[in-house]
């Protein structure tokens, strides 16, 4: 002879509590591990805008002097002064292809472009990632007033497959330069 075994299914209250009770310890757990993280992410950020910044246009120090700009530009995230030699410029420009595209453009005393950085992006691998290569980013240098690809009647190469990405880093450019002639 067998005998059945009554199983007590749980009660949906049951499952609710249950569901909650994972839910707050997962969430609990995500905002430990960003307030451990917070301060390394920081740290990180500051040494890559450091050294974007450097490579740019270097100078003995920099002081933001974002609050001094009266532009209106909202592309223009920061602004800084770059000791005696001009002024380094972060953009995120309007025109890209991801829209996550971040550049850092040095801009000297005498109005020209001393330098870019790609210091954020999420470009399509392979094509406008390309942005990144020192050897595209070196047409950019000396370039004054607004700058634009071939393709616009400007002198810059587009990246290959990039047009877009290509065409807002000239935008970067350009807004850094207008930018930073406001500036004094």
């Amino acid at each position: 002879m067998s005998e059945v075994v009554n199983k007590k299914e749980p009660s949906s209250a049951m499952l609710v509590i249950v569901l909650t009770a994972i839910s707050v310890v997962t969430a609990l757990l995500l905002g430990l591990v960003d307030q451990v993280t917070a301060p390394q992410i920081a740290a990180n950020d500051a040494a890559t805008t450091a050294a974007a910044m450097e490579a740019v246009l270097p100078a003995d120090s920099y002081e933001d002097v974002t609050d001094q700009y009266t532009g209106g530009d909202a592309t223009i995230q920061s602004i800084a002064k770059a000791g005696d030699e001009g002024y380094v410029v972060r953009v995120k420009p309007s025109t890209s292809f991801s829209g996550t595209l971040g550049v850092m453009v040095g801009v000297s005393n005498d109005g020209t472009c001393t330098g870019i950085s790609i210091v954020e992006t999420g470009e399509t691998s392979g094509l406008g990632s390309n942005a990144s290569k020192p050897e595209w980013q070196e047409q950019f240098k000396g370039k004054s007033g607004t700058v634009s690809v071939i393709k616009d009647g400007g002198d810059v190469q587009a990246l290959t497959g990039a047009t877009i990405t290509s065409r807002g880093v000239c935008e970067s450019v350009t807004n850094a330069l207008a930018a930073a002639a406001t500036m004094g």
